[in-house]
């Protein structure tokens, strides 16, 4: 899966404690329960890995880590879910000793990436206004990202959920036909950028840098001075994109899961 970073005394360790608890708000599970400082994340509606999975906060915290990974297991088949453990720079090394000895394995890592957006010159493109309406905008998501369509009152709840600021964007033509969207969740003086998806047909044409910029504009008036989001290291072309709105890795972590005996 390429480097790692784990044990780089270059990770800002409060900057990762900081976006690892915006993101949590920004994206919340419907379930979440602590074993000493792991955080366990459930929602029986949605697979997204983020809101099912375990995360260690503690790089202390490995204490009986086998009897508590199997509790967890069993908790998650509760809710029908696979069991699966979110590695960032707080996980004690241990506990990925303990991974890599029982078998299981790295199968996607994500980079956060963050960018000051209080001094940053955005392109100068048409403004898109942020919508409060949840159904439109689940629909136009669903359509341009080709989700599984079941999941729209799923998708409705998280984002209904989400408890700071947001804005949700949506780019269409004028016959109504969704091009782009994004979310933006402002909190205090960070905005999250999540679910940014460009029609198949549109990438690569300026329509995700249009509605980046117009989100991004929305939340520097807004108050916020930083910008971060997620995305996986293997996509380049949007890792791209956000490289010129001066987007850069704060910290990277990946997602584990037993390999099957």
């Amino acid at each position: 899966m390429g480097s790692f970073e784990m044990g780089n005394p270059a990770v800002n360790l409060p900057l990762v404690r900081r976006l690892e608890a915006v993101s949590f708000r920004a994206w919340p599970a419907s379930s979440v329960v602590y074993d000493g400082s792991w955080q366990i994340r459930l929602t029986g509606s949605h697979p997204s890995k983020r809101i099912n999975c375990v995360v260690p906060l503690d790089p202390s915290d490995y204490a009986n880590c086998a009897l508590r990974l199997e509790k967890a297991r069993k908790r998650f088949e509760d809710f029908g879910r696979p069991l699966i453990v979110r590695e960032t720079t707080l996980m004690p090394p241990q506990l990925r000793e303990h991974l890599i000895a029982d078998g299981w394995s790295v199968f996607e890592q994500v980079d956060v990436m963050t960018a000051d957006i209080a001094n940053a010159e955005l392109p100068e493109t048409v403004a898109h206004i942020p919508s409060h309406d949840i159904g439109r905008f689940v629909e136009a998501s669903l359509k341009i990202s080709g989700e599984d369509t079941s999941l729209r009152s799923a998708i409705a709840e998280i984002v209904s959920s989400i408890k700071p600021t947001l804005g949700l964007f949506t780019k269409e033509e004028i016959e109504g036909e969704p091009q782009a969207t994004v979310i933006c969740v402002q909190d205090n003086d960070l905005a999250g950028i999540l679910s940014l998806d460009v029609a198949l047909n549109l990438r690569r044409q300026g329509t995700g840098t249009q509605i980046l910029t117009s989100a991004l504009r929305w939340a520097r008036i807004s108050g916020a001075k930083t910008a971060w989001l997620q995305v996986v290291s293997t996509n380049r072309p949007a890792i791209a994109l956000y490289e010129k709105f001066g987007f850069s890795t704060a910290y990277t972590y990946r997602y584990w899961r037993k390999d099957a005996a």
